[in-house]
């Protein structure tokens, strides 16, 4: 496509999305739980075309170089899209929450004031690699009664082809418009360009993507965006701790996955507990070859560790998100250090407390100026499903609307409403 051609296909999305969010947005509960469920059968049933789709997929990104760990990620194998499947059908069991109103009251003037929840709108989705978050996407724009516009990567264009359209006929099936779901058919980057920009048909951007992607969506966008940059989380074992817990978290948050945004990159220990913990948590690193980047005082308790991979800390590994096995580690005095720690590097994302002291662990809830904060549990539960939200269109570090996980309260906002009986303001 051309310039001028981008320029219209994006306009036509706009038109079109805008005129199906009011169809969705007064869609009933039964409709839009019947899509859900006809999106399931199809992911199901489709299971050869949607291989097919994402075979042009997986070779042209083999033939292009790209790292195998990436092009694992373009993968749709029988397990992801039936864990899709099975997704879209919770979904359709939850309740539907558009149109509830919530804290009626009765005023002095006789009318009664609450708040209902509704739709967003038209939201756009821009994301890379992962295929999956097509149905991701769409099935809870579809629950929350929104339409959306989505552009994905180049590198799964085919198999994100292939899943949309089976979404549009799964909706079409359930007498719900086909555009409520929309697929940018372009993988020009000018088509991000102008989604972001088109306030009178997108209501709010939601980038998922590597943190290049999100900045250049949040520094250009003319629309509201939901976003976060990145996910340095931290680990912080609290003086006193049940040693035995600590080196099970700080394991589980670090090794679980190394690839989430929810994942430990740094690993805070307070000076009381640190000579009798931190050996014990890096003979389990050093046994899965996890490069540990220390201050003076951890790599001094470390050093006798067999096979550990241990290296001076910089400055800049106190904010670095690594996204791989490599942890940082510091020894701090106590709480009021570690939270300062975490809140001058941290990226605002998830932090956990290992500790006995309720006051301890009231205070780092308090305190940690994150989206998720957590005592005594891994970090990696910081997502969508294991929050019993179903699922998740991403993990919010704004302050404003939605913060963390990004479930289907996350695509609604809410409204006014005011019950009268003729009354008049005297």
């Amino acid at each position: 496509m051309n310039a001028l051609n981008i320029t219209e296909h994006m306009r036509s999305l706009g038109a079109n999305a805008r005129a199906a969010s009011g169809a969705m947005s007064a869609a009933s509960a039964a409709a839009k739980n019947a899509a859900l469920r006809a999106i399931a059968r199809r992911l199901r049933a489709s299971g050869d075309a949607l291989a097919a789709a994402n075979a042009l997929d997986l070779a042209r990104a083999r033939a292009a170089g790209l790292a195998e760990p990436m092009v694992d990620r373009l993968k749709l194998t029988p397990r992801i899209l039936d864990t899709l499947a099975e997704g879209c059908e919770q979904l359709a069991a939850m309740p539907d929450i558009i149109g509830e109103i919530h804290g009626m009251t009765q005023q002095p003037s006789g009318i009664r004031v609450g708040r209902m929840r509704v739709p967003l709108g038209v939201f756009g989705m821009i994301f890379e690699s992962r295929p999956n978050v097509t149905i991701e996407a769409a099935s809870l724009s579809v629950k929350s009664g929104n339409a959306c516009i989505l552009r994905g990567g180049s590198e799964a264009i085919d198999s994100n082809r292939a899943l949309a359209q089976l979404v549009r006929e799964a909706l079409a099936e359930a007498g719900l418009p086909a555009d409520a779901v929309q697929l940018v058919q372009t993988t020009d980057r000018e088509a991000v360009g102008q989604l972001i920009a088109m306030p009178e048909f997108v209501d709010v951007v939601i980038p998922r993507g590597g943190k290049g992607l999100i900045e250049r969506i949040a520094r250009e966008a003319k629309v509201p965006v939901i976003k976060h940059l990145d996910g340095n989380c931290h680990t912080y074992v609290d003086d006193p701790c049940d040693l035995e817990m600590a080196v099970t978290l700080a394991d589980n948050g670090k090794t679980q996955k190394y690839s989430p945004c929810n994942a430990t990159e740094g690993l805070l220990v307070a000076r009381g507990v640190a000579a009798a913990f931190l050996p014990r948590v890096g003979a389990v690193y050093a046994a899965k070859g996890v490069e540990m980047r220390c201050d003076p005082e951890a790599r001094a308790l470390l050093a006798g560790v067999a096979g550990a991979q241990v290296v001076a800390a910089t400055e800049q590994d106190w904010s670095e998100e690594y996204l791989a096995p490599i942890v940082s580690i510091k020894v701090v005095a106590g709480l009021d250090e570690a939270i300062a720690h975490i809140n001058r590097y941290g990226s605002h994302h998830t932090d956990a407390i290992v500790t006995r002291d309720h006051v301890h662990a009231q205070r780092f809830l308090r305190e940690v100026d994150s989206a998720s904060v957590m005592v005594n549990a891994s970090t990696r539960f910081a997502d969508g499903f294991e929050y019993g939200l179903g699922a998740e269109i991403g993990i919010s570090t704004d302050k404003f609307h939605a913060r963390g996980p990004v479930g289907l309260e996350g695509l609604t906002s809410l409204k006014w409403v005011v019950l009268g009986q003729g009354e008049i303001r005297r």
